[in-house]
């Protein structure tokens, strides 16, 4: 009996991690469509959506803190902190949201499943983790799709995809691996909670030089419902929510299958997108796809430092 309840717990909680995968990594295909609307819409700047991102999660995730356990941050920590927010957060989603008026939906969807192989350079400079040969076919199959991607954009009535789009999503993904790969013993040390409303402040902080003057000028009351529901969208699922799911998931279920979830994003952008007439489906787009994600699933399912020999 007490093995059998054992095995059920046991798998209850991998389920919960593969659900708790799954919905956050959905939710993200689903804010490549909403941040497309968003930053066409020249309401405000990338630099001021990024700054009520922050307001916004800031807010929630301080809220938040107030019904769990305090927990005292170390003194040397909050400058590694405030450079982990620089990274992790204002570099990362900065540049998405400069990145998404010059790509498509599709093509951003896509290049985002790129953060696996960031993340294998990244672990072989901080933690050492072996590159070998498989991974590097890899990383070779996915830089040809990108190249591919990169010579096939084109201006078209649906949208537009201009290599500067490709580089900063580029950008995106190398800034959050670095973040994940630097600051991986200081994102452990900390509750989520506790470390995310430290990093969403610093980065408000860090955003509010930039934007202030802007935002103080917008007139909030005359913005369309369409987008404050994005926007709403934006804080609440694509930040506050998923940034709970993401840490959750890592904790039920292994990495590697967590990471193979980001396979779902494309899926539904690439959906979504065509449903709304944001993007086409073409023969190029489709081989440079699979050169990418095929490349990415060789990467993963290379041997690691952990099972190595």
């Amino acid at each position: 009996m007490i093995n059998c309840y054992r095995y059920y717990t046991t798998i209850m909680k991998i389920n919960l991690g593969h659900i708790a995968a799954f919905s956050a990594y959905a939710i993200f295909g689903f804010n490549i469509i909403v941040c497309k609307n968003i930053a066409t819409s020249n309401y405000t700047s990338p630099m001021g959506i990024f700054c009520l991102r922050a307001l916004g999660a800031t807010i929630l995730f301080w809220l938040a803190s107030l019904f769990t356990p305090s927990e005292k941050i170390d003194k040397k920590d909050y400058i590694k902190i405030f450079f982990a927010s620089l990274l992790g957060l204002f570099i990362t989603q900065t540049t998405f949201l400069e990145a998404i008026a010059h790509i498509t939906p599709f093509d951003c969807s896509i290049i985002s499943t790129l953060t696996p192989i960031y993340t294998m350079f990244v672990a072989a400079i901080f933690i050492k983790e072996p590159i070998t040969t498989q991974k590097v076919c890899g990383v070779l199959l996915s830089f040809f799709g990108i190249l591919f991607l990169l010579y096939n954009g084109v201006r078209n009535e649906s949208g537009t995809t201009e290599p500067i789009g490709i580089i900063l999503m580029l950008i995106n993904g190398l800034s959050f691996s670095l973040y994940l790969g630097i600051f991986r013993p200081l994102i452990a040390k900390y509750s989520v909670i506790t470390f995310m409303k430290w990093m969403f402040l610093f980065s408000l902080l860090i955003a509010l030089p930039f934007s202030g003057k802007e935002l103080s000028m917008v007139s909030y009351t005359t913005l369309p419902v369409q987008y404050i529901l994005e926007l709403m969208y934006l804080i609440i699922f694509s930040t506050f929510i998923a940034y709970f799911l993401i840490p959750l998931s890592q904790k039920k279920i292994r990495p590697t299958l967590v990471g193979m979830y980001s396979y779902v994003q494309p899926i539904i952008a690439t959906i979504m997108s065509i449903y709304l007439g944001l993007d086409t489906l073409s023969y190029p787009k489709i081989l440079a796809a699979i050169a990418v994600i095929a490349g990415v699933v060789i990467v993963n399912k290379s041997k690691s430092l952990a099972n190595k020999g």
